[in-house]
């Protein structure tokens, strides 16, 4: 199937993207149709609709390529790893898995306004770049089921809730001096708007199991090798020892992408997340990002 749309959206990376739509309400995003095949007369009628389902590709899923022209070699795995399980196994159709046979996703999503060939969006669990199929109103009369059920430990929301956000004196004063030069291509209207993004998305401990229970092996890892082996198995991200040379998972920077600003943040065994500095990615500094901003949000200019 040839996508008919790309989402531009404040998730530069699949870090941070929410597991599920509507929980980040300032998440935006606008998805612009292909003006090679689709014409915008094809959204006429959309805006009067709250809501819209969207369905799109995992593109950037790490066996993507497998799964399409090498299915006999991909590996498909039946069971994925669940957050909300600790990381304990379910299969994978009884999950929102990104990685499944056919790396097709359904998502909800509140639709702010429609732009010519351009769609706004809100509470979007969407990276940007995602390549959409199609697009159709959420119907409440039908789409919502009363009485409708899921097993236990789909609500257990506490366990992913982190305890509390603190911003540093830098990140924010870095924050404000970056605005300059973010504000045109930003999807948000202030640097407080992006401030409130961010606490909303580490509203939840966004880190992968492995990430959760890791700092709990740092440790025995140093016994075995260097500093710089370990922060290479962390994915990029940055570990510091303390001053008795030992590690602790307060120890760790975590790194989270949004609007193109690359966020520093730690977060302690109780959940306490302190949210450090802030720089700004290469795209954003060089001036070449071409994207929607928040003028056409607002307005529709553009």
């Amino acid at each position: 199937m040839t996508p008919i749309a790309v989402v531009q959206s404040c998730f530069t990376t699949r870090n941070g993207t929410p597991r599920q739509p509507l929980l980040v309400p300032l998440a935006r995003a606008c998805l612009i149709l292909d003006s090679s095949r689709v014409p915008p007369a094809a959204l006429e009628g959309l805006g009067e609709y709250s809501h819209c389902w969207i369905l799109y590709v995992f593109h950037l899923n790490t066996d993507l390529e497998k799964l399409w022209k090498q299915p006999s070699k991909s590996k498909f795995k039946a069971k994925v790893r669940v957050p909300r399980l600790k990381g304990c196994k379910m299969g994978v159709f009884a999950t929102r898995s990104p990685h499944r046979l056919c790396p097709i996703g359904l998502t909800v999503a509140k639709v702010e306004a429609v732009r010519g060939r351009m769609v706004l969006l809100s509470g979007v669990d969407l990276v940007d770049g995602t390549p959409v199929l199609d697009v159709k109103p959420y119907l409440p009369y039908c789409d919502s089921i009363p009485g409708a059920t899921v097993p236990k430990w789909v609500m257990e929301d506490n366990l992913l809730a982190v305890a509390s956000i603190n911003f540093s004196q830098e990140f924010s004063s870095t924050l404000a001096n970056f605005w300059a030069t973010t504000e045109k291509t930003s999807l948000y209207a202030s640097p407080d708007e992006i401030q409130s993004l961010i606490k909303q998305v580490l509203s939840w401990d966004i880190r992968s199991v492995s990430q959760r229970n890791r700092p709990h092996n740092v440790l025995w890892k140093m016994e075995n090798c260097s500093v710089g082996d370990i922060s290479s198995d962390l994915e990029g991200d940055e570990v510091s020892s303390n001053e008795g040379g030992q590690f602790l998972s307060s120890d760790i920077t975590y790194h989270l992408m949004l609007e193109g600003i690359d966020i520093s943040y730690r977060i302690d065994v109780d959940r306490n997340v302190i949210v450090e500095k802030a720089s700004l990615s290469p795209e954003v500094h060089n001036g070449i990002r071409n994207r929607c901003n928040y003028m056409m949000w607002r307005d529709g200019n553009g």
